[in-house]
């Protein structure tokens, strides 16, 4: 059968049949991307305000990392790291001097790089912290989002994530987002705490940004308490918030850094965990890898990626464009009473909607949204995220904008008519 033939909702009625129901995707089919536009199987032209959940900062199908890709696929795939290749060590060399560590661990995924960071967290807590054998814990916040693996969902604060899924992993205490006084207190208390797990703006919780000077504190507390500060930038790093990483806003430097995601600018699936010699030399041969981390090919794209955010200043461009959105946005919010709240850095925001979080409204307004060409989705039950693409103008931005007032507009008045 030729999936051309096939309309959006053949499509989805496939999926449902022989897919695991493991999503709720909005209902739309797509088949092409570039730039900030997706285009579904009908034809239909719409903005991505979602980026794939950040992945695709650099654009859909940038040439130069696409081209990157069919290059190094033609040449030399995958080795595993039974052997070296000649395409690591400079992916290596780049990302450790861009973002100033010694060391560089690559994976594949979001999730892998987190439970990277926790293993070589705990290692060192034994092994240079002098923590007794299995009794290491790492703090964690409450509403995260670090990934799906077993032990990722064993401190989850989202009931879906967890329910059913036990045993969960010990070693994990959870404590309030963005609250300094309980950080202080457990790590004043607790001398088994071998770090502290942060993303320092909650993404899925709904673009949760911090207090100005947490991450700063956060940090200097850990370092008077002989804890390891490990930021998670999967979401919020390259470029997202308007800087290289979200904790350079408060020129935090972590002991160890997550990134994934835009890493590859959404072409290949790269994860990458940094931290410096002294910490990364506790991983010896042997105990911990990947068949497919740190392949030629993800060190290729990635390094196109990388290159992509520092020539075309997608940073700069985030940071520019995220205070128009904001402005904007708030001013609307506070002509009508549907959107009750506006937040974000760069291009990385989010609207809270005046209903319950079990409603469906922001699903709705998703709905119609997609209708008027532009794709976003909740999170949340009441809360919509918009992440474009990076390389967006601001002519761009601006049509977008009128796309999401024009349609909040009608919710609102229909709302305010009953």
């Amino acid at each position: 059968m030729n999936k051309r033939s096939l309309s959006s909702q053949e499509i989805i009625d496939l999926e449902v049949k022989y897919g695991a129901e493991n999503y709720h995707a909005l209902p739309v089919v797509l088949t092409k991307g570039e730039g900030v536009f997706l285009w579904d199987v009908e034809g239909k032209r719409y903005y991505d305000f979602l980026s794939a959940y950040s992945a695709v900062n650099q654009g859909h199908c940038h040439p130069k990392i696409v081209g990157a890709l069919i290059e190094q696929a033609q040449t030399l795939e995958l080795t595993s790291r039974a052997f070296h290749n000649d395409v690591l060590w400079d992916f290596q060399k780049q990302i450790t001097t861009l973002f100033g560590f010694e060391k560089v661990l690559p994976m594949n995924s979001g999730a892998e790089g987190v439970e990277t960071a926790i293993k070589i967290c705990r290692k060192w807590g034994y092994e240079v912290k002098g923590i007794a054998e299995n009794k290491a814990q790492i703090v964690v916040c409450n509403e995260n989002f670090h990934g799906r693996t077993t032990s990722i969902i064993s401190f989850s604060s989202d009931k879906g994530s967890r329910e059913n899924f036990g045993p969960h992993t010990p070693g994990f205490i959870s404590i309030e987002y963005n609250n300094l006084r309980a950080l202080e207190e457990l790590l004043k208390s607790n001398s088994n705490i071998a770090g502290f797990l942060v993303e320092p703006i909650q993404g899925e919780a709904g673009v949760n940004v911090p207090s100005k000077g947490y991450l700063s504190m956060a940090k200097a507390l850990c370092n008077q308490y002989d804890v390891l500060f490990i930021a998670d930038e999967i979401q919020t790093g390259i470029a997202r918030t308007g800087k290289m990483l979200a904790v350079d806003h408060e020129n935090v430097r972590p002991d160890i850094l997550i990134l994934g995601k835009a890493l590859s600018g959404g072409v290949y699936p790269v994860s990458a965990v940094l931290a410096d010699g002294d910490i990364m030399s506790i991983i010896k041969p042997g105990q911990h890898g990947s068949t497919y981390g740190g392949n030629p090919i993800a060190a290729a794209v990635s390094m196109a990626a990388l290159n992509v955010v520092e020539d075309e200043k997608l940073a700069e461009n985030a940071e520019r464009l995220g205070r128009i959105f904001r402005k904007e946005l708030t001013e609307f919010a506070a002509e009508n009473d549907l959107v009750v709240l506006v937040r974000g850095k760069g291009l990385l925001n989010a609207i809270v909607i005046n209903d319950t979080e079990d409603s469906t409204t922001a699903w709705n307004i998703c709905l119609k949204l997609r209708d008027n060409g532009l794709l976003a989705k909740p999170t949340h039950g009441n809360i919509i995220r918009f992440a474009p693409p990076l390389v967006i103008t601001e002519l761009q931005l601006l049509e977008c904008i009128a796309i999401i007032k024009r349609t909040i507009e009608v919710f609102w008045k229909r709302s305010s008519s009953k």
